[in-house]
């Protein structure tokens, strides 16, 4: 890997959610991490000027669901190609969820991903272990070894664990290695089959439905479990008003659990199925205009810390088949920010705020120094034009996968750089 170069980027508005900086000043890299803020060192001789003004300095993205799927499925998408779509979107850490075939339920598969990840040494790509064996909810993955292989957290991706039994015993056993566990609240019993929402919408379309409480069931059961075995659970891709309402009453209890939501449950709902828009057949389903207001709310107050892309690429192929039939998913990554602006515009968010719940937020649930700008901290760095506008088309998009709802749409916001330890990896 090529050493850092050093650099200067001059004349950016930095935020900063840690430090709630929000200010113009020049911005000062060497060997892989932020030197200074303002004046340059004494000394310091940059090898490259990087003219920021007009546009936002801020931590790289980290986003906390990201399929590559790679190994595996490669014919949707690889490392490199879905890396290469990060760097362009900003996002400098990607969370890969265990669900890869095989299953990252041994350090050798974790340790792969890393080298792969590091090879092409676009985005941080940070393997998700299995919480269980092949997934399959019975046995218990070795959770020790696949922290030691860099596995920052633990999941069952979109399976679940049907006996309550064994998931109160995963979760004694991750917290004894103080390993935050990242659970999909979906009962599969309640939501088997469904494809959309249960409500006026899908009864109107003739879809089979999932309802609300197949999220609430079980975030219950998760939130009682996580009271008694002291576990860190960080909830995925909340959909409803109530679940929302449920992490804040544990939140207020003192329960060690957090929560995030996809950035398209911010902007998309149940009435967007018209048309049977493959597309919009997701994960949990796109739910009623009242859900989205809330998870603005949640988003916007703190009870949610993080906002996900939950991105899901695909072949063509198997959004062509009639809605229920479909793969579940969207390509996510290269709206995350283009969307957030959008809620900015439309007052729903703050810009530090938004800025924090990509960064600073869900780099805390992880655990890791990642999502600041500060003397020292890595040089994982996002510069942006928040007013620049893009149209969504085959020609301006990176990721392989171009499953999208957004497709012909015109966006606002457009990334300028992407720095990865100090290293550009994305440049417009």
């Amino acid at each position: 890997m090529l050493e850092a170069p050093r650099l200067t980027i001059r004349g950016g508005r930095l935020i900063d959610p840690a430090s709630r900086l929000d200010v113009v000043l020049d911005l000062h890299v060497a060997s892989g991490r932020i030197l200074a803020l303002g004046a340059a060192p004494e000394g310091f001789r940059p090898d490259r000027i990087l003219d920021a003004r007009g546009r936002i300095v801020c931590p790289g993205f980290v986003d906390l669901c990201a399929r590559v799927r790679e190994p595996g499925d490669e014919p949707k998408a690889t490392i490199a190609s879905e890396a290469r779509a990060a760097a362009a979107a900003g996002i400098t850490t990607l969370c890969c969820p265990p669900d890869t075939r095989p299953v990252i339920d041994t350090p050798a598969v974790a340790r792969l991903i890393h080298q792969i990840s590091k090879r092409h040494a676009l985005a941080r790509v940070l393997p998700i272990g299995a919480l269980t064996r092949g997934l399959e909810g019975e046995t218990l993955a070795e959770m020790a070894a696949l922290k030691q292989a860099g596995c920052p957290a633990l999941s069952q991706a979109d399976r679940p664990i049907r006996d309550t039994q064994v998931l109160r015993r995963a979760l004694e056993y991750a917290a004894t290695f103080d390993l935050p566990v990242f659970l999909l609240p979906l009962d599969p019993d309640l939501a088997a089959g469904g494809c959309a929402h249960e409500g006026l919408v899908s009864t109107r379309l003739g879809l089979p439905g999932i309802p609300e409480s197949a999220e609430t069931v079980a975030l219950a059961r998760a939130l009682a479990l996580a009271e008694q075995t002291g576990a860190r659970i960080h909830f995925q891709r909340l959909s409803t008003a109530r679940g929302v309402e449920m992490l804040a009453e544990a939140r207020a209890r003192g329960i060690a659990v957090s929560g995030d939501t996809a950035m398209h449950q911010l902007f998309l709902s149940e009435h967007d199925l018209a048309g049977f828009n493959a597309n919009c057949h997701l994960l949990p389903p796109l739910r009623t205009l009242a859900d989205r207001a809330a998870l603005r709310q949640g988003v916007a107050e703190g009870v949610l810390t993080a906002i996900c892309s939950d991105h899901q690429p695909h072949e063509p192929d198997v959004k062509l088949a009639p809605f229920p039939e479909t793969a579940p998913g969207l390509s996510a990554l290269e709206t995350l920010l283009p969307l957030g602006l959008g809620l900015v515009e439309e007052g729903a968010l703050d810009l530090m705020t938004l800025i924090e719940r990509l960064t600073l937020g869900p780099a805390a649930i992880l655990g890791r120094d990642l999502g600041r700008l500060e003397p020292g901290a890595p040089a994982d760095l996002c510069i942006f034009d928040s007013q620049l506008s893009w149209t969504v088309c085959p020609e301006t998009w990176i990721s392989r996968g171009q499953n999208t709802p957004f497709m012909g749409q015109t966006m606002r916001g457009r990334v300028s750089w992407t720095l990865l330890g100090g290293r550009i990896v994305y440049e417009r």
